[in-house]
């Protein structure tokens, strides 16, 4: 509905507010529920990969068909879609405590980068590089970032602490991080000019014709996810990754409208393979080493920082392209459309239209070939970064805020460490009820201990336990359950009148020994990690160790052990 530039920008701005409290969101919810080194990387990879196949596709064939504005009208009744399923599914969450928000540093920085983005965006294009307005943007960028690293450095939760790049992963982590964005988005920028001004393609041609390298960052981001998980090295992910990009960029810089179509595709699914390759393991090894309380931040500051890459990536990109393309074509003597319409292009008579389209090949190679060494400077900080084995529970304490968490977690350290650990135990093999039987000591039957910890359940979650209630959540006849919770009372365990069941102290007892075979479970697979011994937070994480013990007793619904002893007894899945 814009009528102006100003109203589209406007418009714009607010979407942005939006989608940036969606990535938040999405990202937070994936951390709370989906391990580290199971499917969270490989989930993102996915769905980023789907969603870049279908964005320019649509883009393109609405373009084409309907309009530009259908690129915005499409998203209403998505929108709508998701209103109505997060309402549905998304769980309720306890209320965090008030968070403290670093407001300057948000304002400053913001502001920072937006004047250096807006410096080399217009630099050379809307504004000489010596005009007032330019210089003004460069040194009112230096002036708000220098304000910002003081800011930074006394607020009690600043956004980005100027402690973490003391730490040379983390530093190594945001420059491959700025560097992959630069590459990524300037480039994936002018893919689409460059085969619609020199291929001669329509919209939705030339976002068909992007597909080898989606596939390409789809196949390697989801595959590093796998690797990594099954290994737990990373190091060398980012460094073929880089070398990839500066080859595929290296390629891409060397065509021209006679390159064939197959030939180009084979350097988009190389240059896709590198991406996905640099892309989705950063964030994974900034949590693998920063500090616990440094987590939030941590992983937020290697998003900017590929947020800023992305943004610069296209400002300088833009404005090369830019200013080669004015040189190339003034003196061609074309109508001015036939210089900003491909299809005016070549409707063209093709010789008339022959300097126009290698003016914009060339200027392209160029964006492309400037490209080449900043994956190459990637290449070599890539060289230098350490590697920390990934370990199964240490990893996944990193709370895996996700790559879109963009300011300071709201939890405590000990609830964060809490949460984390929890994450951890969805990664664990499943902790049946034999095997936890065998390493707590307890004689009692399965049928009986099972029948033990549903009664438990209940109690915590509910306040009463009945035999009713419990059969009715499993799908089963209660005359099923019967027998198990007789044997409970007989044995001392539990008292019973009519449905009702209470447990004895002797019963309490046996579900105590339960979460304390949990407990030692966990710190089994926590002194599996080389420096868990020497850890600094080691009673931070013992005491979260039993908080989340006695919490797994009472949450988890066993449904994979259930009353095996009893037949007939299926619950339902």
């Amino acid at each position: 509905m814009a009528g102006s530039m100003s109203m589209l920008v406007g418009a714009r701005a607010i979407q942005g507010l939006g989608s940036g409290g969606l990535m938040v969101t999405a990202t937070a919810l994936i951390g709370e529920i989906i391990p580290m080194r199971e499917r969270y990387q490989r989930m993102l990879g996915a769905v980023f990969g789907v969603t870049t196949v279908i964005g320019p596709l649509l883009g393109g064939l609405f373009t084409d068909h309907l309009g530009w504005r259908w690129a915005f009208y499409i998203n209403l009744p998505i929108s709508v879609v998701v209103i109505v399923v997060a309402a549905a599914t998304i769980p309720a969450l306890a209320k965090a405590t008030r968070p403290v928000i670093d407001y300057w540093g948000i304002v400053l920085i913001g502001l920072g980068a937006s004047a250096l983005t807006l410096a080399t965006s217009w630099g050379g294009t809307t504004y000489a590089w010596s005009s007032p307005m330019i210089i003004g943007l460069f040194v009112g960028s230096v002036a708000a970032i220098g304000v910002f690293v003081w800011v930074e450095s006394r607020v009690s939760e600043p956004i980005l602490p100027p402690r973490l790049f003391r730490d040379p992963v983390f530093t190594i982590c945001c420059v491959l991080s700025f560097v992959v964005g630069f590459a990524m988005l300037g480039v994936m920028t002018y893919l689409p000019t460059f085969m619609q001004f020199v291929n001669g393609v329509s919209a939705t041609v030339s976002g068909m014709r992007t597909l080898p390298m989606v596939a390409g960052m789809l196949i390697t981001s989801t595959g590093t996810g796998i690797l990594v998980g099954r290994t737990g090295r990373y190091k060398l992910y980012p460094v073929l990754g880089t070398a990839t990009m500066a080859i595929a960029l290296a390629l891409l810089s060397r065509m021209d409208n006679s390159t064939p179509f197959l030939l180009q595709s084979l350097y988009l699914l190389i240059l896709g393979v590198g991406i996905g390759a640099s892309m989705q393991v950063l964030t994974l090894i900034v949590q693998n080493t920063a500090r616990f309380d440094d987590l939030g931040v941590a992983t937020s500051g290697v998003t900017f920082f590929r947020t800023i890459g992305s943004s610069f990536g296209a400002a300088i990109f833009g404005s090369l392209f830019s200013n080669f393309l004015a040189r190339e074509i003034s003196s061609v003597k074309v109508p001015p459309e036939a210089t900003e319409s491909p299809q005016a292009l070549h409707a063209l008579p093709h010789d008339a239209a022959i300097p126009v389209i290698n003016a914009y090949a060339d200027s392209l190679d160029l964006v492309f070939l400037c490209a080449t060494p900043v994956a190459v400077i990637g290449f070599v900080v890539a060289l230098f970064l350490k590697e920390v084995p990934l370990r199964g529970t240490d990893s996944a304490l990193a709370a895996d805020m996700g790559e879109g968490f963009g300011m300071p977690n709201s939890f405590s350290p000990d609830k964060l460490l809490e949460i984390a650990i929890s994450n951890a135990m969805r990664g664990f093999p499943h902790i049946g009820l034999h095997k936890l039987r065998e390493h707590a000591g307890v004689s009692m039957p399965i049928a009986p201990l099972w029948a033990l910890v549903q009664a438990n359940r209940f109690l915590r979650a509910t306040g009463s336990a009945e035999v009713s209630r419990i059969a009715q959540w499993y799908r089963i006849p209660p005359e099923v359950i019967d027998p198990a919770f007789n044997e409970l009372v007989e044995n001392g365990y539990a008292l019973r009148t009519n449905d009702h069941i209470w447990l004895t102290d002797p019963g309490r007892q046996e579900v105590d020994k339960i979460s304390e075979a949990i407990n030692q479970y966990l710190v089994e697979r926590l002194s599996s990690t080389p420096d868990f011994e020497d850890r600094a937070d080691r009673e931070q994480i013992q005491a979260a160790l039993e908080r989340i013990s006695r919490r797994i007793v009472t949450d988890t619904d066993w449904r994979e052990n259930p009353i095996p002893a009893l037949p007939g007894a299926s619950p339902a899945r």
